[in-house]
């Protein structure tokens, strides 16, 4: 994901630059080109050699280190850097960085850098909300350097509150939405619906069906690392949020509509991978229904056909998608769906095919449109994601060029 992509890491003085250590080891193993710049003080803490072994590359601290490969090091690294993540972000550096001192490696580094600036503070809570660290804080996001704001918890000083350094995963989440995707989705508005949906019976029991919300997911994380501003209506799902995303949650198909009607006049994009139920119990029992000897009979009745209503309501310009899981005749059913519901792309895949469908990590995704189908490989669901929005975004380009392209004759449609 990070290939010949360069991450330079500041690690200030703090208790919190062992951290590091584990987010540099991921950085790797996504094959980005790492490098270390520490501060003195941050030697106290962990050790350059730590860096060194991680990275491969040699760890910065002295400006005026004559064995360091490129010439006039700081100006070097700075033209090459993707992005400069400063983390922990002592309060020291925070004040450097925003009146642009530049007394060591890493503060003169940064002030060189023309690529996105990542700073995460990490200090105790009474020095953090001190009014002159917050001040230099605001000065930093006037200048366009991003801000990660800090966890709240027990701090090593011994105080608990705001100041603790958020986790690696966080970090490199920063990190990938600003250098992973080439930002071809930015300004779009993309609105993703995911996972199932729950029809009360009872206070206790629901219909409901297989669907965990995976491939949902991925595609509104996909959207965001793409720069997309995305919106995601979830089901009852197991899964942690993607970052960086608007997440509207739901429960029932009544609900998800509601949601729909509210956010899809100002979409771009909206891409319906959420299982949603055709039927719901006409009456929901105010208490728990005991049972009883014999058969019991639910009366249900149709919920609103939510990807039906979309299509007929589609503003000028915007691209609608939905999903098609099958058992069988899958191309024929999802051409019928695709004319039926006004979509402008059906993402097909079958339920029974081994590795595609409800609760894998991979999927076999067939992009049926008005003038192609695109049958994809087996795929991981962010691969999968990925194709899809490629897709979805020729289609977006494709309504603001020439009119008439679209076929009517879908049997016609070639298949690649």
């Amino acid at each position: 994901m990070l290939k010949e992509k360069t991450v330079v890491l500041g690690v200030t003085g703090s208790i919190a630059a062992y951290k590091i250590a584990g987010l540099a080891s991921r950085l790797m193993k996504l094959h980005a080109d790492v490098h270390v710049i520490m501060t003195e003080n941050a030697t106290n803490f962990i050790h350059p050699t730590t860096f060194e072994s991680l990275t491969g590359n040699k760890c910065m601290v002295d400006t005026f280190d004559r064995n360091f490969q490129f010439h006039i090091a700081h100006v070097s690294l700075a033209a090459r850097a993707s992005v400069l993540l400063v983390a922990p972000a002592s309060a020291n550096m925070i004040a450097k960085l925003a009146y642009g001192l530049a007394d060591d490696m890493l503060s003169t580094t940064a002030l060189a850098m023309t690529c996105p600036v990542i700073v995460a503070p990490a200090m105790n809570v009474n020095m953090y909300h001190n009014p002159a660290v917050q001040d230099n804080l605001a000065r930093l996001a006037q200048y366009g350097k991003i801000i990660v704001p800090p966890d709240n918890g027990y701090l090593a000083c011994g105080a608990t509150g705001d100041g603790k350094m958020p986790s690696e995963e966080v970090l490199l989440d920063y990190i990938l939405r600003e250098i992973a995707c080439e930002k071809d989705l930015k300004g779009k508005k993309v609105l993703v619906t995911a996972g199932p949906t729950r029809e009360a019976l009872d206070p206790v029991r629901f219909l409901s069906n297989h669907s965990t919300g995976k491939m949902g997911y991925a595609i509104a994380r996909q959207a965001m690392l793409r720069g997309a501003d995305v919106t995601l209506i979830s089901g009852p799902v197991s899964l942690i949020p993607p970052p960086f995303v608007k997440v509207v949650s739901v429960t029932s198909a009544a609900d998800l509509f509601q949601a729909i009607v509210k956010h899809y006049e100002e979409q771009d994009f909206i891409i319906k991978a959420a299982a949603v139920a055709d039927y719901t119990p006409l009456e929901t029992a105010e208490d728990k229904m005991k049972k009883k000897d014999g058969e019991l009979d639910i009366a249900l009745k149709r919920t609103t056909d939510i990807l039906a209503w979309l299509g007929t309501r589609k503003k000028e310009g915007q691209v609608l998608c939905g999903f098609s899981m099958e058992t069988k005749d899958l191309l024929e059913n999802s051409k019928k769906k695709l004319e039926s519901k006004k979509a402008d792309l059906i993402a097909a895949n079958s339920l029974k095919e081994t590795g595609a469908g409800f609760g894998t990590d991979t999927n076999h995704l067939v992009l049926i449109g008005q003038e192609e189908i695109i049958d994809l490989p087996m795929l991981t669901k962010e691969e999968a994601a990925g194709k899809l929005l490629d897709t979805l975004l020729k289609i977006w380009e494709d309504k603001r060029g020439p009119k008439g392209k679209n076929k009517d004759n879908l049997d016609e449609m070639q298949v690649i």
